[in-house]
């Protein structure tokens, strides 16, 4: 199509041959005038005249035809130059609004002739900086070959027009992802190249988002399998240990003081402790076991760490140790253990390909305000100061930068999570301490950790030979491994208890019904085919509310020391438990009963509409030795209570004929002295409003509904003990 100056040209060409049409038309006719007027009369001048006029009347038909086609040549090529306008404004509105940023560009010399406003807010420039430019300032020097960057230079040559992928730098050095699709075409004889540029940015940062958080759920996931796996083995395992706990015990019992087998018993002995440890460092990996933060001494995790790391490396590296500390530290043993293990094996892997010397020592420092003033987290004083460093290939700058941020690895992918000196962080961080890294490529690595010291506040953890207490009192000892019921029926006779033992919780439920008085003590495991031991407890408890029973288990994810207490059960123990550690507990339970049996039971009213609410906690109130009244609504409530008066009320708020309001105002008005526990579920109004006027009116305690076992006994204990 042509342009609107061709046109124009065109127009005026046109305008003057019509123009010159006309002049010649004019011209004929005074010539064919005068000659008429000189030779009127001549014959031949008559002819000539009536050919003349003939030839104008010709002349002036295809004139005026040739006017008529010349005009509408004119309508059309002015229609066509506003056709053209409208658009190219049309073209020039859609090239400006554009959403993605649109660039033209000479193909031969790569200088930027035009851009929209897109793409001055995709590189934050103005298109004054833009345009005149070379097209190279768009990318960053990484992506520039030559004259050319590489997309330009990949469009140049391939005329397919694929997208391309590449980034482009703005003005503030900012980096962003951009998606290319180029077309070539040509202008008054010049090569053009026009790129649309995407921007994908945000879609490539939520790409590596979702990749971030799929490799987080792999890892919840390997965790997870971990986790399983090491429920498992730790079950099994600890109850292998009771038992060979158990019988070094009693071995011990009977070796002589002072000879090499008792010695050597002692031995075995320490040494399972420490398998029942390297059990809790298994559960804690996996998140299975609550870590505990207490005063403990780096040096024995330290030496226990390196022994298992010397197995672990290959020969080509050499450890060399100066532990010269004996100061305790405020942390969770097994997490401690995770920190010295996660430093070492990485540095073991920095040195696997050539070996190397990993150095590890302890010592006592004492920092002061400078240094606390660089690093944050420490404040000045003593402080215990390990340091893990190896010979290996060292780390750049840019790497050492991120080594503590999670899943940041430079292993190969199955050769690290990048979890590993995260980890190391949190836990240091968590003890009020620092980890401080120095490296440099082929110098090796260097981490400092401070810990802040603490008082010591015992010896460190031995073989006691303190006498274990002893009874005769009659027990029932259940576990469904043959040699556990052994060792523990042999370790309670030598304590003086008369012990009744079985393999079979069905079996010992069968016993308990048919002699319910026989047993001052139940012992059961936890884990056990058909019935489990928290199952028999409850059994137990119904058949007689005030027998004690202690929960022993090898591991359990779903059973612990406060959910068991909450249960009635008197006491939890894990295995493997010492002697001495299992004689106490037996003793304290055994004796809380006594002191329980002397002291009179607290008697308790129940008023609550709902039947099942009633039970329920006529069973627990009862398994906790209370006696226990109860009544459908206020009204029956008050007159028990006044036949028979109770230490305690509990009272529902919402209940037919008197409702729960009405009746503590009435009790403590005619009974002042009366404590009243008030439980409600909501109403009209939520459940703390109604509440809040039972405090009002006068009750001791208040309890929302729905409420656990371990509230209501807390409230109940508080009140009448």
């Amino acid at each position: 199509m042509a342009t609107v100056e061709e046109l124009q040209k065109e127009i005026e060409s046109l305008e003057r041959r019509l123009l010159k049409n006309e002049k010649i038309r004019s011209v004929l006719m005074d010539r064919v005038e005068k000659s008429v007027q000189s030779s009127a009369g001549a014959y031949t001048l008559f002819e000539t005249n009536i050919l003349l006029q003939e030839q104008i009347r010709q002349r002036t038909a295809e004139l005026e035809k040739a006017n008529t086609e010349l005009l509408q040549e004119i309508a059309e090529r002015k229609r066509a130059e506003e056709l053209l306008g409208e658009s190219e404004k049309k073209y020039k509105t859609q090239f400006e609004a554009a959403l993605d940023a649109i660039l033209i560009a000479d193909a031969e010399t790569g200088i930027l002739l035009d851009c929209n406003r897109a793409a001055s807010e995709l590189v934050n420039r103005a298109k004054s900086e833009l345009v005149g430019k070379h097209q190279r300032m768009l990318h960053p020097p990484e992506e520039v070959e030559g004259e050319f960057s590489t997309a330009f230079r990949q469009h140049l040559e391939n005329k397919g027009g694929e997208a391309l992928e590449a980034q482009v730098i703005t003005k503030d050095g900012e980096i962003r992802d951009v998606l290319i699709k180029a077309s070539h075409y040509e202008l008054k004889g010049a090569k053009l190249l026009q790129g649309i540029f995407h921007d994908i940015t945000n879609r490539k940062r939520a790409e590596e988002e979702r990749a971030h958080l799929e490799a987080r759920l792999q890892q919840a996931q390997k965790m997870e399998a971990i986790g399983t796996l090491a429920g498992g083995i730790a079950h099994d395992f600890n109850n292998i240990l009771a038992a060979l706990i158990g019988y070094t015990e009693m071995a011990l019992d009977e070796a002589e003081e002072g000879s090499l087998l008792r010695q050597n018993l002692r031995e075995v002995l320490i040494a399972g402790n420490r398998a029942k440890d390297l059990v809790k460092q298994i559960l804690a990996f996996s998140r299975q076991a609550e870590q505990e933060s207490k005063p403990v001494q780096i040096r024995p995790i330290l030496k226990e760490a390196l022994k298992l790391l010397r197995a672990t490396l290959p020969a080509t590296i050499a450890i060399r140790q100066d532990i010269q500390s004996d100061s305790d530290v405020l942390a969770d043993p097994t997490q401690l253990h995770q920190v010295l293990m996660n430093l070492c094996a990485n540095a073991g892997q920095a040195m696997e390909a050539k070996g190397g010397i990993l150095e590890v020592s302890l010592a006592d420092v004492e920092l002061d305000p400078d240094f606390t003033a660089e690093h944050p987290d420490t404040r000045p004083g003593p402080y215990t100061k390990l340091t893990v460093s190896d010979t290996g290939h060292g780390m750049t700058p840019e790497v050492l930068k991120r080594i503590f941020d999670p899943f940041f690895t430079t292993r190969e992918v199955g050769k690290g999570t990048g979890m590993g000196l995260s980890a190391v962080h949190g836990i240091v961080k968590t003890c009020g301490g620092a980890v401080i890294a120095y490296s440099e490529p082929e110098k090796g690595s260097t981490f400092n950790v401070y810990l802040p010291v603490v008082e010591r506040q015992g010896e460190p953890e031995s073989v006691s030979d303190a006498p274990a207490p002893r009874g005769s009192e009659r027990i029932l000892f259940i576990d469904d491994e043959e040699t556990l019921v052994h060792i523990g029926k042999q370790v309670l006779e030598s304590l003086g208890y008369e012990v009744t033992t079985r393999t079979d919780g069905t079996e010992a439920l069968e016993l308990f019904k048919s002699q319910p008085d026989t047993f001052d003590l139940v012992i059961t495991d936890m884990t056990m085919p058909e019935v489990t031991g928290v199952d028999l407890a409850q059994e137990f408890m119904k058949i007689r509310p005030a027998i004690p029973v202690i929960l022993c288990t090898g591991f359990s994810a779903k059973m612990d020391e406060e959910k068991s207490k909450a249960m009635g059960i008197r006491a939890f123990v894990p295995k493997p438990a010492l002697k001495l550690d299992m004689a106490k507990t037996v003793r304290r339970v055994l004796d809380s009963r006594q002191e329980t049996e002397k002291r009179p039971k607290a008697r308790i009213l129940i008023m609550d509409d709902d039947a099942q609410i009633r039970e329920m906690l006529r069973q627990l109130l009862e398994r906790a030795g209370y006696e226990v009244a109860e009544a459908p609504d206020g009204r029956q409530g008050i007159r028990l209570y006044r036949q028979a008066p109770a230490d305690l009320v509990i009272t529902d708020i919402i209940m037919p004929e008197k409702e729960g309001l009405e009746t503590i105002r009435e009790l403590l008005r005619d009974f002042p002295d009366v404590k009243i526990l008030a439980i409600s579920g909501g109403g009209r109004v939520l459940a703390d409003e109604y509440l809040r006027l039972a405090k009002q009116f006068g009750a001791e305690r208040t309890l929302a509904k729905p409420f656990d076992q371990k509230e209501l006994l807390e409230a109940v204990h508080e009140l009448v003990g």
